[in-house]
């Protein structure tokens, strides 16, 4: 016959089993206010897990530094628990999370006077599924010279030029094409219109087909 302290374990277990099943049937938006409202850590704790592993690699490929992303990561959901009473709960909490995760970036990179530019490196095996969906991210669809580039030359030659480009518009090919944000929501995150976000993403597909243009057409000496 089990002891009562085995009992009790047994119970405890039985308890947080059921209560991590109903967790996972909740929004995010309905955790958070939970969280704010009780103070729960579990609450809180929950949320993490569901997102740290994406907000991590947002910020190591958004600052490029495995130490200051770790920085700005922990920052990230400092300020999650610090300014939780100030999220609109008619709004969606993902884009609000990389709205807190893109300034802490900032700040951390200001703070350790370091501006760099982003760093894309594909993970090996995943390059084929992204780069075949490029041109249907940014612009939609039609032919997309970059996409030829990055299967001919496994993406070297677009992370380079990528580089390249404006931070702004590094921010929107970021957000929309490898964290996959809808527009609005990559709105949402930067602060800025719809139609902003849709105008820098067609910029960058247009500058990068120019530069592929220039490059790999150029006459030979």
């Amino acid at each position: 016959m089990p002891s009562s302290t085995a009992t009790d374990r047994n119970d405890a277990r039985d308890l947080s089993q059921t209560r991590d099943r109903r967790l996972e049937g909740t929004s995010d938006e309905a955790l958070l206010a939970q969280y704010r409202e009780s103070g729960d850590r579990v609450l809180f704790d929950h949320l993490m897990e569901r997102y740290q592993r994406e907000i991590y690699s947002y910020l190591r490929r958004y600052i490029g530094s495995t130490e200051m992303a770790e920085d700005a990561f922990q920052g990230t959901f400092l300020q999650l628990h610090l300014k939780c009473h100030q999220f609109d709960t008619t709004r969606r909490f993902r884009p609000w999370l990389y709205a807190i995760a893109t300034n802490q970036a900032i700040d951390v990179q200001r703070r350790n006077k370091r501006h760099r530019m982003v760093s894309l490196d594909l993970t090996p095996g995943d390059s084929d599924q992204r780069n075949s969906s490029w041109a249907e991210k940014l612009v939609g669809g039609g032919i997309d010279p970059l996409a030829a580039a990055s299967k001919q030359e496994n993406g070297a030659w677009m992370q380079r030029s990528i580089r390249t480009l404006g931070e702004p518009m590094q921010q929107v090919i970021q957000l929309v094409y490898y964290q996959g944000l809808k527009y609005r929501e990559a709105a949402d995150v930067l602060g800025i219109p719809v139609g902003t976000v849709k105008s820098r993403l067609h910029a960058a597909v247009q500058r990068l087909g120019m530069m592929w243009e220039e490059s790999h057409n150029a006459p030979e000496v």
